[in-house]
């Protein structure tokens, strides 16, 4: 876009320059504007400074004679030969040499699309001695593994990472990508969107294949979670989704699958970063991570205090399992954000859910709706996680776990 004073219209009023919210506009006579000493007699007019100009219109709606105008230039953005594209790619997270577990959901979701597609499966993965992880990925789903390897990207950063698999999607030509809503994942996969012009869904709770148009349908709430939105990428590719942990679940290993490993490497120059890695800090936690766990005990605003969940950590200890909590509980300084279920917070899927003083607003209820049992403590009959719940237990919080902790102290010695 560009702006320009239209001088036969300008009186000179300055109204301009109060709308301004930039300082970028002067009131000069014609000379002046040119670098010229002024004759004193010319009428000044309205300039812009460019360099402060940011082309916000604040002082196009303020300008009673129309002597401002915004000239729009249509973008010019290059449509791809989508016929040109092929296959499903995911790129596989690690951390100090693991391959994280969203990878193997991606690859089993990624193998369920490549049927309706008839296409390939292949793994992205960048890092340094990752050998000893290429026949478990192929094993879960991967048919190809594009491999990069060297001592610079053994762990992630945003810019040689970026620069990777931009090069390896314009060589390559992958017609879906696929990368995990993770820390990582969300860094990554926006950088990479923009360089290659592509379009990308965040935070997918669903993915499928439309059977007329063959393209990805992406799933994910909207607006609050108060509706779920299905989004479409038709003209460009690869059509780009990042999707929740613990949404889809892995395929179950065949060791009888064979792969096809394509190890790329890159100019040296590719793996420069703006940033330096300085140290990677484990978060160290007494119980299970949430991400991981078989059985949640989660607690809410009905907990009352950060005193109060040391009952659900008594209870979590004797379990085995994971504490976590709503974001109201992380909100209020109660549990650190790396425990928060929900919308903002993790997606998780265990084998049992237990809710302790949650009501079930629907921003939370995206986070772990997926789990297999669901167990509801609350003293409101009414409150909605009782709709989704498998068992419900209408009651006072602070009498009924500490009964169930006892009472699961007794069984499991037995």
């Amino acid at each position: 876009m560009s702006i320009a004073i239209i001088i036969e219209k300008c009186t000179g009023c300055t109204l301009c320059i109060k709308a301004c919210p930039f300082d970028a506009i002067r009131m000069m006579d014609r000379l002046e504007s040119r670098g010229l000493a002024s004759d004193g007699q010319s009428q000044r007019k309205a300039v812009i400074d460019l360099n402060k100009c940011t082309l916000c219109g604040a002082c196009i709606d303020a300008c009673k004679f129309k002597a401002i105008i915004l000239e729009k230039t249509p973008a010019v953005c290059a449509v791809p030969n989508i016929k040109d594209y092929k296959g499903i790619w995911v790129f596989v997270e690690q951390k100090n040499g693991k391959v994280q577990s969203i990878s193997y959901e991606l690859l089993g979701k990624a193998q369920e699309l490549a049927k309706k597609l008839n296409c390939q499966v292949s793994g992205v993965l960048i890092g340094n001695n990752l050998g000893d992880q290429l026949d478990e990925l192929i094993w879960h789903g991967a048919d190809n593994i594009y491999l990069v390897e060297a001592p610079e990207i053994a762990n992630f950063q945003d810019d040689p990472y970026t620069n990777i698999l931009v090069e390896l999607v314009k060589k390559y030509k992958p017609e879906i990508l696929l990368c995990g809503a993770s820390a990582i994942g969300r860094s990554l996969i926006s950088r990479v969107a923009i360089k290659i012009k592509a379009g990308l869904t965040a935070d997918c709770t669903g993915l499928d294949i439309d059977p007329d148009k063959k393209i990805l349908l992406q799933t994910r709430p909207a607006f609050g979670g108060n509706i779920m939105a299905t989004i479409i990428s038709p003209n460009f590719r690869p059509q780009m989704s990042t999707v929740r942990h613990k949404v889809f679940q892995p395929m179950t290993p065949d060791k009888h699958r064979k792969g096809k490993i394509i190890r790329e490497s890159f100019d040296s120059s590719l793996y420069v970063s703006r940033t330096k890695l300085l140290d990677i800090v484990e978060e160290v936690e007494s119980l299970v991570n949430i991400a991981e766990a078989d059985i949640i005990v989660s607690g809410g605003r009905g907990m009352g205090g950060k005193e109060n969940f040391k009952i659900l950590e008594e209870l979590a200890h004797v379990l085995g399992s994971a504490v976590g909590s709503s974001r109201a509980a992380v909100d209020s300084g109660w549990m650190p954000y790396s425990h928060q279920v929900g919308q903002t917070g993790r997606t998780v899927a265990p084998k049992i859910y237990i809710a302790c003083g949650i009501s079930g607003q629907i921003q939370h209820l995206v986070g772990m709706q997926s789990s297999k049992i669901i167990i509801a403590i609350n003293k409101d009959p009414e409150a909605p996680i009782f709709k989704v719940a498998t068992y419900g237990i209408v009651g006072d919080v602070f009498q009924i776990v500490p009964a169930l902790t006892k009472r699961f102290k007794e069984v499991l010695k037995k």
